[in-house]
């Protein structure tokens, strides 16, 4: 039998009910077909809740401390070793079609990045880079979230081959402009009906490039590994038509707050939920602007809209998912192809009070919609509990391909479990979140019923019983009644940061 194909497509922010298999609101049909001939994951964790650490765990099968792109801003080195580099030793072609997210939007002398102004937009650059890069052979990408100013790359250059050179005219400008139509609000609330032209939202950008890979591939008879990244639902909230109108704010059902649940939690959370919260008090040397330090409080109607807004992107998606699995059948290779569908982390659409994303560990940050299929190899129609994470993405695939997974890979193989043939994997998951140097800096444990999170410097933390309190309303990090617990969780913390602790280089000698 051939070496099977391996397709990683990936949306970005989508929390992890959003599926039509899990919220009948929504219409997914590609992705309901994926969940019927494959198995849907429901405890799958991301290992950080922001975009450039979680996209570098997947692609390197290393957790941000140790890959070293620990949050956003952060470039993640070019010499750490890739499952693209080890696959592509192997024969595999490899390539990355749209979001990658690996550099930061500064570059510098000490860390350089071509994911940064004016490269960006530098389109006779991306004419003549295509990679390899990051182990991708092949390389496609581009930056921004909707209509950010981050538009360009291999992006504009498809959207100026397609008929569309004012491409400019449907983004921010760069440098902003306090008057910029798209300024906002969208980023964090409420939606935009955008006018740029359907057939050229980046979407169908990611489903078109993604499908011409395939067949490429497939007329030069060579196994591929394909990184497929979608960009939304991550906010600004805009899409165009129809999609824009697809949902009915009124229908749409928020997320729920529980007055007073912010009581028995650190500092962040009750701030977040204050009209003019200070978070001075997370300022340090080293550190940026943080993601979710800000006032969380938002109308109903805002966040209807929102909501309305992020279902319609990602029923557009879906539309993209769709066409991707139409060619895998019509280039007759659906048989010998992984498909895995996921996202970087999660997001939140009110509930907790909270809105898109931030240092708050609840599930909806945490966990990630996660589907696989491999037809023949793993089980149709299955729903299954045991614990994924990101971190075994690199190594379940690399057996999957019948390669041996190195030591210094940090992640377990859970190709057994999406066969069928095991239960389980792992007993737990981590999640680190390293925010900032030292003031935002926290680590979560996840075990089949408890969730524990402890910050750097501080005696507060979190614990919440998973299986007694879903809602995660009640905190019982002080719960004398979860005294024995909260220590046997504390225990088992540090036994899980020795087991995840890589070997490089195996001992080979007595001295």
């Amino acid at each position: 039998m051939p070496p099977p194909n391996i397709l990683l497509i990936t949306s970005d922010q989508q929390h992890y009910r959003t599926l039509g298999s899990t919220d009948p609101q929504l219409r997914t049909p590609a992705l309901d077909r994926l969940a019927r001939e494959g198995t849907r994951f429901d405890r799958a964790y991301c290992v950080n809740p922001v975009c450039s650490p979680s996209r570098a765990t997947m692609i390197t099968g290393l957790y941000p401390a140790w890959h070293h792109c620990w949050t956003i801003g952060v470039k993640l080195p070019e010499d750490v070793p890739t499952v693209g580099d080890l696959l592509a030793r192997h024969g595999y072609d490899t390539a990355l079609i749209g979001k990658a997210h690996f550099q930061p939007l500064v570059s510098t002398p000490e860390s350089t990045s071509i994911e940064a102004q004016p490269v960006m937009r530098d389109l006779d650059f991306w004419r003549g880079f295509h990679g390899p890069w990051y182990g991708f052979q092949h390389v496609e990408t581009a930056r921004m979230h909707a209509h950010e100013s981050h538009a360009g790359q291999h992006y504009a250059l498809w959207m100026e081959e397609h008929g569309l050179p004012n491409w400019r005219d449907y983004f921010q400008d760069w440098p902003h402009r306090a008057d910029d139509k798209y300024r906002g609000p969208q980023y964090t609330r409420g939606m935009m009906a955008w006018d740029l032209p359907e057939r050229y939202h980046h979407t169908h950008w990611v489903g078109e490039r993604t499908v011409a890979y395939m067949e490429r591939c497939v007329a030069e008879g060579k196994p591929f590994f394909l990184f497929s990244s979608f960009f939304d639902p991550h906010p600004p909230y805009a899409v165009p038509e129809p999609w824009a109108s697809m949902y009915d704010p009124a229908d749409m059902q928020p997320g729920v707050y529980t007055p007073g649940e912010m009581e028995d939690k650190p500092p962040h959370f009750r701030k977040a939920l204050e009209p003019n919260p200070d978070f001075s008090m997370y300022r340090e040397p080293g550190g940026q602007g943080l993601h979710g330090f800000h006032s969380h409080l938002h109308s109903e109607v805002e966040l209807r809209q929102s909501i309305a807004c992020y279902y319609g992107m990602i029923s557009l998606i879906d539309a993209e998912v769709g066409r991707i699995l139409d060619a895998l059948d019509r280039l007759g290779i659906a048989d010998n192809t992984l498909v895995l569908y996921s996202t970087d982390h999660g997001h939140f659409l009110g509930q907790h009070g909270l809105i898109a994303k931030g240092p708050f560990h609840y599930e909806d940050m945490l966990r990630i919609p996660q589907i696989v299929r491999f037809p023949g190899r793993v089980p149709a129609g299955t729903v299954s509990n045991a614990l994924q994470s990101q971190i075994d993405w690199a190594p379940t695939f690399l057996e999957a391909a019948g390669i041996r997974i190195p030591g210094l890979m940090q992640g377990r193989s859970q190709l057994a479990v999406w066969s069928g043939d095991a239960t389980h994997a792992r007993d737990h998951v981590l999640v680190e979140n390293r925010h900032n140097p030292t003031t935002v800096h926290l680590r979560t444990l996840v075990t089949a019923r408890y969730k524990i999170t402890v910050y750097r410097g501080m005696d507060e933390g979190e614990l919440f019983d998973l299986q007694e309190d879903a809602p995660e309303i009640i905190n019982r990090w002080n719960d004398p009644a979860y005294r024995d617990v909260k220590a046997a969780l504390l225990l088992r913390f540090v036994q899980a940061e020795m087991e995840r602790e890589p070997t490089r280089m195996p001992r080979v000698a007595g001295a």
